[in-house]
């Protein structure tokens, strides 16, 4: 991504005490957020809503097409400010692609301390945001801000979708095979960054991977065989798959060593190098999980910032599936595979 301003100049995350998406509520305490006593109020039109968890709620407008709806915001997970605002609403963006739709138009959502960080610096945070909304075909129609302690940047996102072509996380079925549109490690390598461990190579490496567009959801939407989808943000793998699994009333199995991770992690890993939100992570639901090691704790509860698409797809459309990985230009491989429930949600195979 081309930087429209000098990173010597300003460190957006200097500014900020947590980074991307490792700046969510950890799960558990969000699932202590939401408890209610209340009975819920029934919408009928309401067709995705908050009780699975899903990436965006989904409101029937009539009875072929539904309106997605979805916010996403946080504090600087890299130093640019132009980066930073085409990160944060490639992510925000997503969350409509994660449920099959396409993308309608965004609005901005922007805390910004103004005696500490100026105006001009927002102004390339916004300019990043335009350009991640141009190449997903969406204006940029508005937005709202507010004096901050901390740097904060996010969008609304409107889409659209026929009805029976949402893909909701929790529609998995025993058989279904498991893959990840986008590796995974962007929390350990921009951990490694607000450290001032980062090699360039590798800081490029994870900046290309958050602000490539997921838009290939709207064209999954289209397969039958696709049976959940979701994206993996900042639960990490573990935590948005165990959603997933929690949601379909089914478990999972994964094979630690065909899970897709970016080149030269492992320089990373093998310092212990982790964000504050992997621990939480696990926390929230490792009791869930089968016994890990410190390894597979800190790749699998790695929270991402604009990750893959988590996909679950019958075997009965493998083909059409691989056909349209191949004609997108993407080499995926099945790192696991929906089971019927058992003990523990998902178990975790190590490497041979």
């Amino acid at each position: 991504m081309n930087s429209h301003y000098s990173m010597e100049e300003i460190k957006l995350t200097r500014y900020s005490h947590g980074a991307g998406c490792g700046c969510k509520i950890s799960p558990k305490l969000l699932d202590d957020i939401l408890k209610k006593s209340d009975p819920d109020i029934h919408y009928p039109s309401l067709l995705v809503g908050n009780d699975t968890r899903d990436d965006a709620a989904v409101f029937a407008i009539d009875e072929k097409r539904a309106i997605i709806s979805t916010t996403d915001f946080f504090m600087p997970i890299v130093d640019d400010p132009f980066d930073f605002g085409v990160i944060a609403s490639v992510n925000a963006i997503s969350d409509i692609y994660a449920m099959g739709g396409k993308p309608l138009m965004a609005i901005s959502i922007l805390g910004w301390p103004v005696d500490k960080i100026g105006p001009e610096i927002a102004q390339q945070v916004l300019e990043g945001a335009r350009d991640a909304c141009r190449r997903a075909g969406i204006p940029l129609a508005g937005g709202h801000s507010i004096d901050t302690p901390e740097p904060i940047f996010g969008l609304a996102v409107t889409g659209t979708i026929d009805i029976e072509k949402i893909k909701s996380n929790s529609k998995a079925i025993p058989g279904c095979e498991l893959y990840l549109t986008k590796p995974l490690g962007t929390g350990i390598l921009t951990t490694a960054q607000k450290k001032g461990l980062i090699r360039q190579e590798d800081l490029k490496k994870a900046i290309d991977l958050m602000v490539t567009l997921n838009d290939i959801g709207c064209e999954l939407s289209e397969l039958g065989s696709v049976r959940a989808m979701t994206d993996v943000t900042g639960f990490g793998l573990l935590g948005h798959l165990a959603e997933m699994c929690e949601g379909s009333g089914v478990s999972a199995e994964i094979f630690f060593d065909q899970v897709p991770l970016i080149p030269g992690l492992g320089h990373y890993t093998g310092q212990n190098i982790a964000p504050g939100g992997t621990e939480r992570n696990y926390r929230s639901y490792g009791h869930r999980i089968s016994q890990l090691t410190d390894e597979h704790k800190i790749i699998l509860c790695d929270p991402q910032t604009s990750g893959g698409l988590l996909v679950a797809v019958d075997p009965a459309g493998q083909d059409e599936f691989r056909a349209l990985m191949e004609f997108r230009g993407l080499t995926l491989q099945s790192f696991g595979k929906i089971i019927k429930s058992e003990e523990h949600l998902i178990r975790v195979i190590p490497a041979c």
